[in-house]
């Protein structure tokens, strides 16, 4: 059981964040996409990712305006202008935000590989998941040393 105040702790953008962009794959594997029309969909929503990759990073690396964000934004993603807006009102205010949540994705991938490499046929994708949210949000370091532990805990279980 979490003590109470991790429960209520804001914070680890890249753990939460990245789970929640991990998780939109699961949609691929489980074929939830089965469509054009809903991979469009999704296709579209990883776009708009990558353009915010871009814009946090042009205005907080680069030097970028607000008005040069805002036109990159309308020219590669979907988005409504008051979208774009309030997307890039929001990397004004939180720098690496979206940097947080791809590195975050890319962890929660990489672990999984490594489960899936490591364990071979012995891999269960629900119980990789369990050891992966088991403690609650927490550091990417803190993240990785549990999946390690996990995978040497499954090599031994059975």
């Amino acid at each position: 059981a979490l003590p109470e105040f991790r429960k209520h702790l804001v914070g680890f953008t890249a753990f939460v964040e990245g789970w929640g962009l991990y998780s939109e794959h699961l949609g691929i594997e489980m074929g939830l996409y089965d469509t054009p029309e809903k991979n469009m969909g999704r296709l579209s929503y990883e776009m708009w990712r990558a353009c915010r990759l871009v814009v946090d990073t042009g205005m907080h690396a680069k030097g970028w305006s607000k008005a040069q964000a805002v036109a990159f934004m309308r020219d590669n993603s979907a988005l409504s202008d008051a979208n774009i807006e309030a997307e890039v009102n929001r990397y004004i205010s939180w720098p690496g935000q979206a940097l947080g949540y791809k590195i975050g994705e890319l962890k929660f991938r990489e672990l999984r590989v490594r489960a899936e490499q490591a364990l071979g046929p012995k891999f269960d994708v629900r119980r990789f998941h369990d050891a992966a949210l088991g403690q609650g949000p927490v550091p990417l370091e803190v993240l990785e040393r549990q999946i390690d532990d996990w995978i040497a805990g499954e090599k031994v279980r059975n």
